[in-house]
């Protein structure tokens, strides 16, 4: 089934990509596993997926012994990070997508010794809309986190990302992504994560470098 699922998926990403010309290599399909077993992880990593996104440091923290020895895999935080949970996150993410705080990235900027002398790949959260339950930092926030992030000597600054308000037509996620595409642009950074399994098409068609997909891979999650 999740074979299947990805063929589909792969289609939808190869031609959102061709209708603006861009190319499918530029695009990097993050597989969303928060609420799914390890197993899911290893059955993705059987099917090719080297990619991953989860939300919660606990709970990658029970999954990490099963995967952590998985060749060329990489694994994105995508949910909100606590500063307060930030060294446990460097140890265990290649990649944190949520700074949305120059405190935070202090946290993280503190914790050189899990990454081997390695610079830890950051992207900036980006709130656009008015939704109290969204993270990120505003737009007029940005500048000064931007600066706090590229003083950082142990961080390197890669991008923007967003989640904009849950529609089930994608049109309606359009003005935010072009949004922060227009923010990268203005800062320099290229990698945009953007676009969910309901609207990563339209994300893509946007910029979109990074697209988080979970549902259309998996089916609806359980709730607890």
């Amino acid at each position: 089934m999740l074979r299947e699922r990805l063929a589909e998926v792969e289609a939808r990403i190869e031609r959102a990509a061709r209708r603006t010309g861009r190319q499918r290599e530029d695009i990097t399909l993050i597989v969303v596993t928060k609420q799914f077993p390890a197993s899911a992880i290893a059955e993705a990593y059987s099917a090719g997926l080297r990619s991953f996104g989860e939300n919660y440091v606990q709970e990658f923290e029970g999954k990490f012994g099963e995967v952590s020895d998985l060749a060329g895999v990489q694994f994105h935080l995508i949910g909100h990070l606590q500063s307060n949970k930030a060294r446990r996150a460097a140890q265990l993410f290649d990649v944190i997508q949520t700074v949305d705080s120059a405190k935070l990235a202090r946290r993280l900027n503190e914790a050189p010794e899990f990454r081997a002398g390695k610079k830890l790949p950051v992207m900036l959260e980006v709130k656009l809309s008015e939704e109290e339950t969204k993270s990120g930092a505003s737009p007029e926030e940005l500048p000064a986190l931007v600066e706090a992030v590229r003083s950082a000597g142990n961080l390197e600054l890669t991008g923007l990302m967003t989640m904009p308000p849950w529609s089930e037509d994608p049109e309606q996620s359009r003005p935010y992504f072009q949004r922060l595409r227009e923010l990268g642009e203005g800062f320099g950074l290229r990698s945009l994560s953007m676009g969910m399994s309901q609207d990563f098409e339209v994300a893509i068609e946007e910029g979109a470098t990074h697209v988080r997909i979970g549902t259309a891979l998996f089916g609806p999650r359980q709730q607890a």
